[in-house]
């Protein structure tokens, strides 16, 4: 027979109990989960923090990396240099497998590739031996190139194995230069941040090679043009070499004939035989006068005259040298003031050819000066240095050669010293002449180490011609001294 057990109650404090025991196990759990969240978010923050810290840390590197590559492709104006150290440096910062750079030829097609790092076959600079493709071979992937676009594509590569490759152009406002290909393990993708450093250093690149080949171009076009200056040189030199026997042939031969008439007791006192003497004579000294300007211009050009250094007194040195003018100025009703200022101190220079410029502007103010006006020969401290001036003001001396009544527009002041250039006929300018007289001034001017300007303004036109008290040694074949 079973007998049951009357339940007992629960009293209200047991019941009370049990009720706070719950509660404070729910808490208790509640907040193990909170902990266990709070763990849980600590540790993806921290992830998050390594994972931000290290994508700061990488894209500080690949700004020095990039850096580092402007400066260098920048500084270079070798092509090659310049592709092999963009190569090298994104293999070292990206850590890839291998980097080429390729380079187009649109005419043609084709794609070379200039630089591999590291080598993948025997040969690493492609300087002498270029892989060359074909992009009609691969027309999907040059088509994206030469549009512009980077992507990436899964390859096979020459190892017999998958890799991840990315393909950037070289390209600037004007066109596509070339590519650069990168390789990772199949497994591997290039991030966005990569990505971005490769697209710049290609920009980089492109702008460094154009600017190569631009200086290239330009250093070829210099080459061609030193080599067209010398053919002429030598051509000048060559067919003036070569007028000037038949010309002083042709000079003594029209003064025996004269002579020859005036032995024959023959009329030359007709107008129109003395005329057609006087024509030989003139075009012949004429003709002979640019033939010797031009061999002078030559030898200057070519850099090899000395100076034969002379010390002299300009107080009495340059009525010398305008004495044999006086003539000419009487004919020609012209006056001629010379003005050396007392305390100048002796000038050693080459005495020939400092006597030759002032002949050739003394000559020039006579042929231009208007009868009735004035010619001024001036030797003085400089009182305003000349802007292309090398030197101190206290080292020098300035020599103006000056005529009155004559102007030379603006637009024409800085071609008179060009070889061959005349003066426009409605100018006052406008006499016959070889038109190297000045271009032969300057280039003596330069020789003796000097500057020559000219000022045209008020009616008046002078040149100014600064030279230094001692020409520099180094010139020198042969120094003298005269009192």
């Amino acid at each position: 027979m079973i007998r049951y057990r009357k339940p007992s109650r629960w009293d209200s404090t047991e019941i009370e109990l049990a009720s706070a025991i719950a509660d404070q196990l729910a808490i208790a759990i509640q907040q193990s989960i909170l902990y266990q969240q709070l763990q849980n978010l600590n540790h993806t923050l921290d992830q998050q923090v390594q994972e931000r810290t290290s994508q700061l840390q990488q894209a500080l590197e690949f700004d020095a990396t990039l850096k580092r590559i402007t400066d260098a492709v920048r500084d270079s104006l070798d092509e090659s240099q310049i592709i092999q150290t963009a190569v090298e440096e994104l293999v070292t910062i990206l850590a890839v497998n291998r980097c080429d750079i390729g380079i187009y030829n649109l005419a043609e097609q084709t794609a070379t590739i200039r630089y591999e790092f590291p080598k993948v076959n025997a040969i690493q600079d492609y300087s002498a031996q270029s892989p060359t493709l074909s992009m009609r071979d691969f027309p999907e992937e040059y088509q994206q190139l030469l549009a512009g676009d980077c992507f990436q594509l899964c390859k096979y590569s020459s190892k017999r194995h998958w890799e991840t490759a990315l393909a950037c152009p070289i390209a600037d406002d004007q066109d596509v230069l070339g590519d650069l290909w990168l390789f990772k393990p199949e497994d591997s993708i290039f991030e966005v941040q990569e990505i971005r450093l490769i697209q710049q250093v290609a920009n980089q690149c492109a702008i460094a090679l154009r600017q190569s080949r631009l200086y290239q171009a330009a250093q070829a076009q210099v080459t061609e043009l030193e080599r067209l200056n010398r053919l002429k040189d030598d051509f000048l030199s060559t067919i003036s070499h070569e007028l000037r026997t038949p010309m002083a042939n042709i000079k003594m031969a029209t003064q025996m004939i004269e002579i020859t008439f005036k032995n024959l007791n023959l009329d030359s006192g007709t107008d129109s035989l003395t005329q057609y003497f006087q024509i030989l004579r003139d075009e012949g000294q004429r003709e002979l006068d640019l033939i010797n300007d031009l061999l002078d211009l030559t030898r200057l050009d070519a850099e090899v005259e000395t100076l034969i250094l002379t010390t002299i007194e300009l107080q009495s040195w340059l009525p010398h040298v305008a004495e044999p003018f006086a003539p000419k100025l009487t004919e020609q009703n012209q006056s001629l003031h010379i003005d050396v200022q007392a305390d100048l101190s002796p000038l050693t220079t080459d005495l020939s050819y400092l006597e030759r410029v002032l002949t050739e502007l003394l000559t020039n103010a006579c042929k231009y000066t208007p009868p009735g006006e004035q010619i001024h020969l001036a030797a003085r401290s400089p009182q305003i240095p000349l802007a292309i001036a090398p030197k101190p003001t206290t080292e020098w001396i300035e020599i103006i050669v000056a005529n009155t009544g004559v102007e030379i527009p603006d637009q024409e002041r800085d071609r008179i010293f060009d070889r061959f250039y005349r003066i426009p006929n409605n100018d006052p300018w406008r006499h016959s002449g070889t038109g190297l007289g000045l271009a032969l001034v300057k280039q003596l001017v330069q020789l003796l180490g000097g500057t020559i300007a000219l000022h045209s303004q008020a009616n008046t036109t002078a040149f100014h011609l600064q030279l230094p008290y001692q020409a520099q040694a180094h010139h020198c074949r042969q120094p003298s001294t005269t009192p």
